[in-house]
């Protein structure tokens, strides 16, 4: 098993680039094509004529972005030549909270990164990181807005609770999990309320993965009177010194908005360290 297409979502944001040098770097250890998607909020235009001035806000925004854009679609196709990665930069002509997760269904792995707030142009789209968690039927390697990552996955800690989401995300990571160096699976607790048996084990799984020649270790956390399993988790980490997290994204879907866990909510508002979620 390998990742063979990642898809990696390109904006005119400050962080776009750094996305692109991981995407490009994972392209090639795993010899993938590589799509360069580029997706960006797009306010309806003539919403802007209602209000004195904003036309010409509007149009010198659109210029800026639109240089942003150039500049990023060059340095796309000239990394892509300079890494020897097979690629494609696309455009789809819709919502991005629709154009990304579309993509990513024909995809290994999707890469794209978390909301920054100090930056309007990271904004895509209302709940984009989680709509792509919960939409996407792929993994998603989200990238946190802030911190350098000259390596993911040599140190990769799992965050286990032994539910359906978590085993999705543990298969999802072998291909990174076979050539780790180091493998952390971390256990957190089930719902006291479930029925015994409910959750798989941690040892369980980690046996199961060691047949695909990860080198695991399991490890249990111990709970922290105020401390929710997001905060303990990151922690965990920090401890472990891991460059990568791979855990379940817990969420359903209502009427206008989306109910995420709370773990899946800490880890995507507070992360530090790339996260690799599936639903």
């Amino acid at each position: 098993m390998s990742y063979k297409s990642i898809v990696v979502h390109l904006d005119a944001s400050d962080r776009a680039h750094p996305r692109l040098e991981l995407a490009l770097r994972l392209a090639k250890r795993f010899e993938a094509h590589l799509t360069g998607l580029y997706a960006v909020f797009t306010p309806e235009a003539h919403s802007f004529y209602v209000m004195a001035g904003t036309a010409e806000y509007f149009e010198a925004h659109n210029a800026l972005r639109l240089e942003r854009r150039g500049a990023l679609e060059r340095l796309f196709h000239a990394e892509l030549a300079r890494a020897g990665v097979a690629g494609e930069w696309i455009e789809p002509q819709c919502h991005a909270n629709l154009a990304v997760p579309r993509s990513a269904r024909c995809a290994d792995l999707v890469i794209a990164g978390q909301d920054d707030p100090n930056d309007p142009e990271s904004y895509i789209g209302e709940h984009f990181p989680e709509t792509l968690v919960m939409s996407a039927g792929r993994p998603v390697l989200l990238v946190p807005y802030t911190g350098f990552f000259p390596s993911v996955g040599e140190r990769v800690m799992i965050a286990w609770d032994g539910g359906r989401e978590s085993a999705r995300a543990v298969h999802d990571a072998l291909p990174i999990l076979e050539a780790a160096k180091q493998v952390t699976l971390v256990t957190i607790d089930a719902g006291r309320d479930e029925p015994l048996g409910t959750r798989l084990p941690g040892a369980d799984i980690a046996t199961s993965i060691a047949r695909h020649g990860v080198k695991v270790e399991v490890s249990a956390t111990e709970c922290v009177v105020g401390a929710s399993a997001g905060e303990l988790l990151l922690s965990r980490a920090a401890d472990l010194g891991a460059d990568l997290i791979v855990m379940g994204g817990y969420g359903h879907a209502r009427w206008q908005e989306l109910v995420m866990g709370g773990a899946t909510r800490t880890i995507l508002g507070s992360m530090t360290l790339p996260v690799l979620m599936s639903h």
